[in-house]
């Protein structure tokens, strides 16, 4: 297993290798870039604005047709030398290749850079939004495992039954409902300003006193801020994991090795609990690190607007807005990174669950 280990983390690099240089390369063909971003501020707000980017060092105005030719929209008007400026402040001034292999260079040693826009370092942003996103993820996943595996394992020893028909409606009624109506309904009813409930908070994940209650208030002002949008994101994922570990059980029960336990006299429970539930369990397994990822870096965007949470989606969204590209790519490199490890730890998972799985015996 040592063996099979050290060629995934081996592949690790070319991976994220691919993964930058794929999203570089189309980068370089998005229009409204950050120093167009600069020009079109800059137009708007005057020739003031030129301290905060130029240090004032260039004329905004140029003579004749200052600007024309230098490829940006907007440059009309402002001095060549202004405009040359931006690009090296950006480093836009060094050829695409040569700023990509810097990049790496950076990026192996988990040198992010800083920000275009905001006064911090990449990693000190994905630090600050992080909890936000951990939070909803973790609770989010685990909340909709708790849930679904049960809820799949009944619904397959009661197969076809009354139970199972009006669960399974259920569950498809709340994977038909977007995640972000799901919230503006939770918060129209239930948060802070509701004229029916108005019994949880709106904003953040801790009250302004949090730092001054007991642990256990503090566990339970947690909990309380963070539990309208962990209903409002898992309420989607519940039909998929449920349908999945209920046909996931009942592929297993019909096999011969469940019937000859059974004939040997074993309990239900034991036949079910122990023996089908680790091999029905792979192929949920398989897909946690998957989910974890989209909830935690993808889904949560809206949910993060709706109750007025400032994770890393919102962080995400807005850097590309603003094409802050340290931010960018920053995030992607984590993500992906990130993403490529928890794949290697489903595997090992499933190593554990079932120790009959040879991944020596492949090839990668």
């Amino acid at each position: 297993m040592g063996a099979y280990v050290l060629r995934r983390l081996a592949l690790i690099i070319p991976t994220l290798f691919g993964i930058m240089l794929v999203n570089f390369a189309v980068i370089q063909f998005a229009p409204g870039g950050p120093v167009e971003q600069v020009i079109a501020e800059l137009t708007q707000t005057g020739a003031g604005a030129t301290d905060r980017f130029a240090g004032g060092g260039a004329d905004v105005q140029g003579a004749g047709a200052g600007g024309e030719g230098s490829g940006y929209r907007g440059a009309q008007g402002l001095d060549p030398a202004f405009i040359a400026d931006i690009e090296r402040q950006f480093g836009f001034d060094k050829p695409p290749v040569e700023r990509f292999l810097l990049m790496l260079w950076n990026y192996a040693r988990f040198d992010f850079g800083d920000s275009y826009f905001r006064s911090a370092s990449v990693i000190e942003l994905i630090g600050q939004k992080l909890p936000v996103s951990i939070s909803l993820g973790l609770w989010t996943t685990l909340l909709a495992y708790l849930v679904s595996i049960p809820l799949g394992v009944a619904k397959a020893v009661r197969d076809g039954s009354r139970f199972d028909v009006w669960t399974s409606g259920v569950v498809i009624v709340g994977y038909a409902i977007p995640g972000f109506l799901f919230a503006i309904l939770l918060r129209t009813l239930f948060a802070e300003g509701s004229e029916f409930f108005p019994y949880f908070p709106l904003r953040g994940l801790t009250s302004p006193n949090f730092e001054e209650l007991s642990f256990g208030a503090q566990v339970l002002d947690y909990f309380h801020h963070i539990a309208l949008p962990i209903l409002a994101m898992a309420i989607s994922g519940f039909a998929v994991l449920t349908l999945l570990t209920k046909n996931s059980f009942l592929d297993q029960i019909k096999l011969q090795y469940v019937a000859t336990a059974r004939a040997k006299g074993l309990t239900e429970a034991r036949v079910l609990y122990g023996h089908v539930f680790r091999n029905a369990m792979l192929i949920v397994i398989a897909g946690f690190p998957s989910a974890f990822i989209s909830i935690l870096f993808t889904g949560s965007l809206l949910i993060e607007v709706i109750f007025s949470l400032d994770g890393l989606g919102l962080l995400g969204y807005e850097a590309v807005l603003n094409r802050d590209y340290p931010i960018v790519f920053g995030t992607l490199f984590i993500f992906g990174l990130i993403g490529l490890l928890l794949q290697l730890l489903t595997d090992l998972v499933y190593v554990w669950v079932d120790p009959r799985i040879d991944f020596e015996s492949r090839e990668t």
